[in-house]
């Protein structure tokens, strides 16, 4: 088994760099998974694991003998600790290939439900939205224009795998609303303007819910190509909520009007 110990080792110099780095990501085809959880539930999602990196004292026995043909190395607490984010994930962390995250790829079933999510910036927020989007077991999760790389760690920590448990894709919003519109998915907008309450509208037929920032919520091109715009009723002194909130809300209600099929 290889062991490495040194910071300065060219390999781990490397990992560094896709830590860090989107480009270096995007250019290497590769990225690093932290933790037990997440590296079981990117088995189960069918990445392919290059290498696992882990701690002489981690005891993840099972887990590395579901790995037997993949690339295992020892590495230093020196090691660990400057690649790890959390020092609670039992030491051990995994290389694995990106994969194609297109609109093609995305399989539907006979009356899917969707989350298209515009232009969110934060990581934390990707995550969570992701962690919802698991939660409610819908079709997929599309990202619009999107501002963050979806292998950016803080989002595979912040949704906790399920970045590997959700169909997700990545297109503009002209590409997204031409997809929607193909497969005859009826769109509904998350928007103040020109909307009826969300618990009013019919989701038990193909339907995709559309949310936006929290700041300056969903663009024209959604409010104009939406089905139906829709919007949560606010009853305090704002006027928004966080838009993971607000998608588990939205969400829900399409599950529960589909008696949570």
């Amino acid at each position: 088994m290889k062991e490495i110990t040194s910071i300065q080792n060219p390999f781990i110099k490397n990992l560094l760099k896709l830590q860090e780095k989107a480009r270096e990501r995007k250019k290497q085809g590769l990225f690093l998974i932290e933790g037990k959880r997440e590296i079981e539930l990117a088995k189960k999602g069918d990445y392919e694991i290059t290498s696992l990196l882990f701690l002489p004292t981690t005891k993840n026995d099972i887990l590395l003998s579901d790995f037997q043909n993949v690339e295992q190395i020892l590495i230093s607490q020196e090691i660990y600790d400057k690649l790890a984010y959390r020092k609670t994930t039992e030491g051990i962390l995994a290389i694995a290939k990106i994969k194609s995250l297109s609109l093609s790829n995305i399989k539907l079933s006979k009356t899917p439900l969707i989350l298209v999510a515009e232009s969110i910036e934060k990581p934390g927020n990707i995550g969570a939205i992701l962690r919802t989007a698991d939660a409610a077991n819908i079709d997929a999760v599309l990202i619009a224009d999107a501002k963050s790389d979806m292998y950016n760690p803080n989002i595979i920590r912040s949704s906790v795998g399920c970045v590997f448990t959700n169909q997700i894709a990545i297109g503009t919003s002209e590409e997204i609303i031409t997809f929607l519109k193909e497969k005859k998915i009826q769109i509904f907008a998350a928007t103040l303007q020109n909307s009826n309450e969300y618990h009013k509208e019919n989701y038990t037929k193909s339907s995709a819910i559309v949310v936006g920032t929290e700041d300056t919520g969903l663009t024209e091109i959604w409010r104009e190509h939406a089905t139906q715009n829709i919007n949560i009723p606010m009853q305090g002194m704002i006027d928004s909520m966080n838009v993971s909130v607000a998608a588990a809300i939205l969400l829900f209600e399409a599950k529960r009007q589909r008696n949570f099929n």
